[in-house]
């Protein structure tokens, strides 16, 4: 199981304040260096974290897959067919969130998204839909033509975090369920949202289906403490060990 470093909120300790530092840019190489997979930035449309330049100097710089989440609309796909990174990770955004609640709804999106994703598909960019784990958005991706899908997992670690482990269990085969699903319609299955240091392990259990987790804040968060690549090391030290 892959481990994609999502780094924008080393870019939200940097606006805080609009200055130069920390920059996103190093945490992207000092997570290639402790042996990151893939290095995952969401560019949004009010620009709360991650800059336009940031995701040039990303994909400039690092030697490792560059996924790019962004909305479905005209100005992310310009940004990002000229950037040109490995992957696009299609979600749902709206300003006043917080951070993305919930995943795409692909299912009333399918005309749109349809005609939208063609030029990435032209230039061989990969295609991933950041879903719900429900059959019908899996159905609905594979229909409009993605290569992957992202599962949100965030409904589980809420459960997880409040320890309420019966439900949280329930959420977990939910998942599953929607993996399998997604796997024998043949796409890539990737994972995450609200994923932690302690919850992770559960989501670890389901490395016959999915093959990538893309974490963010946690690591963001124990890089204050303990250093980013020490923070980095330990995330893939779980998902590999599987403890």
């Amino acid at each position: 199981m892959r481990l994609g470093v999502n780094i924008d909120h080393v870019a939200t300790v940097r606006q805080a304040r609009r200055t130069f530092e920390p920059s996103p840019v190093f945490a992207a190489l000092i997570a290639q260096q402790a042996g990151a997979d893939q290095i995952t930035l969401h560019l949004r449309e009010d620009r709360r974290h991650i800059q336009d330049r940031d995701l040039e100097l990303i994909k400039e710089l690092v030697n490792i897959p560059v996924n790019l989440e962004m909305a479905p609309v005209e100005e992310m796909r310009q940004i990002a067919l000229r950037v040109k990174p490995d992957r696009v990770t299609l979600v749902p955004e709206r300003r006043e969130e917080i951070t993305t609640e919930g995943g795409l709804d692909v299912s009333s999106l399918m005309e749109h998204l349809r005609e939208f994703i063609k030029p990435f598909k032209e230039e061989g960019i990969e295609v991933s839909f950041f879903v719900d784990p429900q059959i019908k958005q899996i159905e609905a991706s594979k229909g409009v033509g993605a290569d992957a899908v992202e599962l949100h997992t965030g409904t589980f670690a809420n459960l997880w975090n409040e320890h309420k482990f019966d439900q949280a269990e329930i959420e977990l085969q939910r998942i599953r369920e929607a993996a399998e699903l997604a796997r024998n319609l043949g796409l890539r299955v990737y994972a995450g949202h609200g994923l932690t240091y302690h919850n992770v392990k559960e989501i670890v259990k389901l490395s016959d289906v999915i093959e990538e987790l893309n974490i963010g804040h946690s690591i963001v968060a124990n890089a204050v403490i303990f250093g980013f690549e020490r923070a980095v090391k330990e995330m893939i030290n779980l998902i590999r060990s599987g403890k």
